[in-house]
């Protein structure tokens, strides 16, 4: 809600700052209506035109993330570290046959129904159970480059995919200046259509006209440019589990002591939701 707090700021300085310095709000106000049904109309014409239904979707989700913030928190990314060491453990430890029945239906392992908001996330459930799925098949002859090369693809593709809402926000927030550039220029050619009013009238007029102007570049700048970046932020947060995931796999593929596996998996986690190296090494233990 941190980001309620910033529009209302937004507002308040804008037009507070108008009104402090003597301006009046009352044209404002009246274009307001008019000019914010052609700018955000032709956004939104402009949005369908460029996106599938799915983007669209997509880009509600990124909205709602803007005030939501990130999916993942610091307790979320200890538990993936538990889960994915406790899966490699296991493979190491009892064997390829003893891990089959986890990454075959992780919807019925008994592991992965102790980290349930983890087991909802299907992405991050297919990357842990696909790559695993390489490593058993394989009888444990992959090299852990091909394993890294073949997790990387797969994370570059949802990234790709997940970050299409900040992208298309961004692309709105580009074109709103020029769209309100339109929204003037209909209200200069309806002004020159009534070139025969009195000044004061032809003055409202064109007072209604820049309004368009002033509205599309308060948008695009004020609120879908800073919304664009804000949802690139969280969903970056959110990608950071997934390299948290192969950073443990592949570290675990090249047979590195625990204590390095667990300082790889910390290592691209951001320090605000980055456990501690007691925490994650005290955890294992006791489970």
């Amino acid at each position: 809600m941190f980001q309620v707090v910033g529009i209302v700021v937004l507002i308040a300085m804008v037009f507070g700052g108008f009104v402090f310095t003597g301006g009046n709000l009352t044209p404002v106000l009246h274009a307001l209506p008019h000019e914010m049904l052609i700018i955000g109309g032709a956004g939104v014409g402009s949005l369908i035109i460029g996106n599938s239904m799915k983007d669209l979707k997509a880009l509600a989700g990124g909205l709602v993330k803007v005030f939501k913030g990130p999916q993942y928190k610091r307790q979320d990314f200890l538990d993936c570290m538990f889960l994915v060491i406790r899966l490699m453990k296991m493979l190491r430890t009892e064997g390829p046959v003893a891990l089959e029945g986890h990454i075959e239906k992780p919807e019925e392992s008994a592991l992965f129904a102790e980290f349930p908001r983890l087991a909802k996330d299907q992405t991050l459930v297919h990357l842990i159970s696909d790559t695993l799925r390489l490593v058993v098949v394989s009888s444990g002859t992959l090299d852990p480059h091909a394993v890294e090369e073949v997790m990387d693809q797969s994370i570059r593709n949802h990234s790709h995919h997940s970050l299409k809402p900040a992208e298309s926000l961004q692309s709105l927030g580009d074109a709103l200046p020029a769209l309100g550039i339109v929204a003037a220029v209909l209200g200069v050619v309806k002004t020159m259509g009534s070139i025969d009013k009195p000044p004061e009238i032809l003055g409202g007029m064109i007072g209604s006209a820049l309004v368009g102007t002033f509205l599309g570049v308060l948008l695009a700048y004020g609120l879908v440019g800073p919304f664009a970046n804000r949802a690139k932020q969280v969903i970056e947060g959110d990608l950071a589990m997934y390299q948290t995931v192969k950073q443990i796999i592949i570290a675990s593929l090249y047979n590195h002591p625990m204590p390095l596996v667990i300082e790889a998996a910390r290592a691209g986690i951001e320090h605000s939701n980055q456990p501690s190296f007691a925490e994650v090494f005290d955890g294992l233990r006791a489970r």
